[in-house]
């Protein structure tokens, strides 16, 4: 055997050990794809209450009257725990041990309250939605955007996927 059969014959296991590892590899990807888009058709930010109904005197009940609603459009649960809510100023809320159900909605409220199945608390003293114009957007445990939410003048309000 000469050496540039040789060679010939390297390279092409080479290039061959290569695709098999390329091939291997993107199934994972395409999973990890299908799986964000996937989050992104099934959860979705349904609505927002950005400007607190009355004075905005900052009291609990004010800031609670302020919130997201994030909702789950399939029949199997979503596990949140590590997604973050967060406005255009960057104030973030970030899910702690929480599964939605299947088919239901929670309410992220702005104030401070005790956690249930449909209601959950940032436990702020501050407004975080502002009430001219501002962004709700939802990432996931990954960091990955899933949806967002606009208002005001810029915004011609709704999602914006």
């Amino acid at each position: 055997m000469s050496v540039s059969s040789s060679a010939r014959r390297l390279t092409a296991a080479a290039a061959v050990a290569a695709a098999l590892v390329g091939a291997a590899a993107l199934p994972a990807m395409a999973a990890d794809h299908h799986l964000a888009s996937r989050d992104r058709d099934e959860v979705t930010i349904s609505a927002v209450q950005y400007d607190s109904p009355g004075r905005d005197d900052r009291s609990n009940r004010s800031l609670n009257a302020e919130w997201v609603e994030i909702t789950n459009s399939t029949r199997r649960a979503v596990n949140l725990d590590g997604w973050t809510l967060s406005d255009e100023d960057g104030h973030t809320y970030t899910f702690h041990h929480y599964r939605l159900d299947g088919r239901s909605t929670v309410r992220v409220h702005t104030g401070e309250g005790r956690d249930a199945r449909h209601d959950v608390f940032q436990d702020r003293r501050n407004y975080v939605w502002n009430n001219d114009r501002d962004t709700a957007t939802l990432r996931n445990d990954r960091g990955r955007f899933i949806d967002d939410y606009s208002w005001g003048p810029q915004h011609r309000g709704g999602h914006h996927h």
